[in-house]
């Protein structure tokens, strides 16, 4: 799965404009949040927390319009509870913000 970050690009430079380290501010939350969910979800004990964690990541992925991100949530909410391979492309597709 190939990752294309330009929505996210778009969003600051239409929210922020010229102002760069609002943008990086923004970035930051983003990936900051991202990253909480995605910890949320290693550490979920039940169905439930799992999919729910996913569910968020889903929903602020989908914020920004970052469609690799959408999926993978989606994958992690159809499959299995602590996958720890799509945990995996989760991460991955984070740092490559």
């Amino acid at each position: 799965m190939s990752f294309d970050s330009g929505p996210l690009d778009r969003y600051l430079s239409s929210a922020v404009g010229d102002d760069a380290a609002i943008a990086i501010d923004l970035r930051n939350a983003f990936t900051g949040s991202a990253r909480e969910l995605s910890d949320l979800m290693r550490r979920a004990r039940c169905d439930a927390n799992w999919h729910a964690a996913a569910l968020r990541l889903k929903g602020l992925a989908a914020t920004f319009g970052i469609i690799p991100l959408i999926q993978l949530s989606e994958a992690a909410m159809a499959g299995a509870p602590g996958d720890p391979a799509v945990l995996r492309q989760i991460n991955r597709a984070i740092d490559e913000l």
